[in-house]
């Protein structure tokens, strides 16, 4: 919490001296890429404060949690969105809404139950479906595989981990693996 109050101070300290010398809209952009930079670092129970079903609207959320990551519109008007705390991060945030861009729920999607559903032959759409953007993309030519890797809780509390999706030529799940992040947090 001490950095994250470091990191805004610096910036506020930093801002302030550039907006003055701005036009409104050189101000305004920077005033949206420094709230961009808080609601990234802002700690979920922040991120998700006040958040009332049937009430808080889409601009409520926009403003409360930034530009999300991806948006997706479902063809009866619903919305999901997706906010992913990476890199370092270990959650996922899909926030649902509904036809009338009102606030349905929010739930974290890098789970163990949710990870248990990836299975061999998923397409990437769908497994980005499921568990939102990898926190880490790799290439691997000579095997003619990709990988993709999410950073996560694997016990829900502090035993940092990485779940890696593999993907073959033709872009299915043709296995999947752990692997240890190297953080060192409750080992």
């Amino acid at each position: 919490m001490k950095k994250i109050v470091l990191a805004a101070s610096l910036a506020v300290s930093f801002a302030v001296p550039l907006l003055a010398g701005c036009d409104q809209q050189q101000s305004d952009e920077a005033m949206n890429k420094l709230k961009a930079f808080f609601n990234s670092v802002k700690p979920d129970e922040l991120l998700l404060k006040d958040l009332k079903p049937g009430e808080t609207t889409e601009a409520q959320i926009r403003d409360q949690m930034g530009k999300p990551e991806t948006e997706r519109t479902f063809t009866d008007g619903s919305k999901r969105f997706e906010y992913p705390r990476g890199p370092a991060g270990t959650t996922t945030w899909f926030v649902d809404l509904d036809s009338n861009g009102r606030f349905v729920s929010a739930t974290q999607v890098l789970t163990a139950q949710n990870i248990a559903k990836v299975r061999l032959g998923m397409t990437m759409d769908e497994v980005r479906r499921l568990l939102g953007k990898p926190t880490q993309i790799a290439e691997f030519p000579l095997k003619k595989e990709r990988v993709w890797s999410w950073h996560w809780l694997e016990d829900g509390v502090n035993r940092d981990a990485m779940f890696n999706a593999h993907f073959g030529p033709d872009g299915t799940v043709v296995t999947t693996s752990r692997s240890d992040t190297g953080a060192g947090r409750g080992r």
